[in-house]
Parts: structure tokens; sequence; C-alpha cells
């Protein structure tokens, strides 16, 4: 039985059931190789890593082979597989008491272990741009804050003219969302020039995906607007007579 990767590969135009193939693990008693037929294909897996394609495979019945290969028993299960461990091991030992079983592992464990690098590397460079991103809005505050210090007579002069608390409110923000969407596109740029560094940890998601991209740039704008928010509303809340008189 040959895997869909294998197909492609060696019978590209043709059809694979019924080819034979010669492997190296058989032999007539003579010398000559012994053939394997095709008698079936397969779906690719991804045996080595998410992160690569599935290599061509093909699969041989164990008692045909020479090669002394363990067994890897898998069960489907409609409980908890942990509840089954014992009665799997004494349906085994009834079969064969010598059979040595280890190495005991339910599905979800043998995932999770296969893309522990990728989750570490993920979570690493997850907590990198949430320090990245909190810093970030940190900084907007302050610089926001400091320009909006800097405008209360202003600010002052238009609410004692009539300007209401929303229109102060929106100019503040303008101003911000002017710089904030700067430098969103300086970003998005820049990393569009650096996502072919992190291509070879993802899986299933393109190094361009604009979903992506559209997420973070929705994510950085909503924190900027918060982080504008807070000293725009602070600035209605001044007395035109203070501000009238603020140096």
């Amino acid at each position: 039985i040959v895997n869909e990767a294998f197909a492609r590969r060696v019978f590209p135009n043709e059809n694979p059931l019924g080819q034979r193939l010669g492997i190296g693990d058989g032999w007539w008693r003579d010398g000559d190789h012994l053939p394997r037929e095709i008698v079936g294909v397969v779906a690719s897996i991804r045996d080595g890593s998410l992160d690569k394609e599935p290599d061509p495979e093909l699969f041989v019945p164990h008692s045909q082979s020479l090669w002394d290969f363990g067994l890897t028993l898998v069960l489907r299960t409609r409980v908890k597989p942990e509840t089954l461990v014992r009665s799997v091991r004494e349906t085994v030992w009834t079969l064969d008491k010598d059979q040595a079983i280890g190495d005991i592992k339910t599905m979800e464990r043998v995932i999770a272990e296969s893309v522990a690098p990728q989750k570490f590397n993920a979570g690493l460079l997850g907590g990198f741009a949430a320090l990245a991103l909190l810093l970030a809005a940190i900084g907007i505050y302050g610089v926001m804050s400091y320009s909006v210090s800097q405008r209360t007579r202003e600010i002052g002069i238009r609410m004692a003219l009539g300007a209401a608390q929303p229109e102060v409110i929106k100019l503040v923000l303008r101003q911000g969302l002017a710089l904030t969407l700067a430098g969103l596109g300086i970003g998005l740029l820049g990393a569009l020039g650096l996502t072919h560094l992190l291509s070879g940890m993802l899986y299933e998601v393109r190094p361009t995906d604009p979903l992506t991209f559209a997420g973070v740039a929705l994510l950085l704008t909503a924190i900027s607007l918060l982080a504008n928010y807070i000293p725009a509303r602070g600035a209605t809340k001044v007395d035109p007579m203070v501000a009238l008189r603020y140096e």
C-alpha cells in the first residue's frame, strides 16, 4: 500500500494499482528479488513534522517483511483512553504473556508532543508581542497626554466658545489616529518584508495571510484609540476659566 505522495511522485500519469515494485526487503531463496504489488493507495500523513510536506511512503504487511520492526497498537475508543490501559495490557498478555508493552500514549499527547517546539516558539514570540503592544500603548498614552497638556489653553478657548465635549474628543482622536495609521503603514511594510523569516514556524498559515494582518491592524488601532481616548476625555473635564489662565 502506498500513500498519495508516493503515487504522485512515482506514477504521476498512471494508475498505481497493480504496479509492481522491488523495495529491497524480500528475496527469493535463489537470490532473485521479490517484487511487491501495489494493492491500495491511502492518504498521506505528516508523521515527521507538521510544518513539512508528507514524504512518499509505502506500507508492507508485518508478516511479509524481513525488517524487524516493533508493533504499534492503535485503538479508537468512546470513553477516556486512560481507563482502558489495564484492559489492553491484559488482552495482549492473554495472546502472548511474554510480550513487552511500553510507551502508551493518547493521540492528544502524541499530537501535543509533535507540535511542542512550535508551541514554545509561538508562546515566546506571543509573549514578546504582548509586551511590545503594552509598551506601545503606554507610549501612545504618554505622548497624547503630553500633547493634550500642551493644548490645554486651546481646548479651554474652544470650550469657552461653545465647543461640545464630543467635538473636543474627536479633535484629539483624529490627531492620534493619524499618527497611528502612519505607524501601522510603516509596521505592515516592515512585517511583509520579514515574514519569510517565520515561514518555518507556520502550519497551514501563509506568511502573508490577509486575515492575520487585518486582525493585527484592527487590534493595534483599537489599542491606540483607547490610549488616545483617555487623555481626550480628561481634557474635556478642564474648567474653561482654569484653562484660559493656564501657562
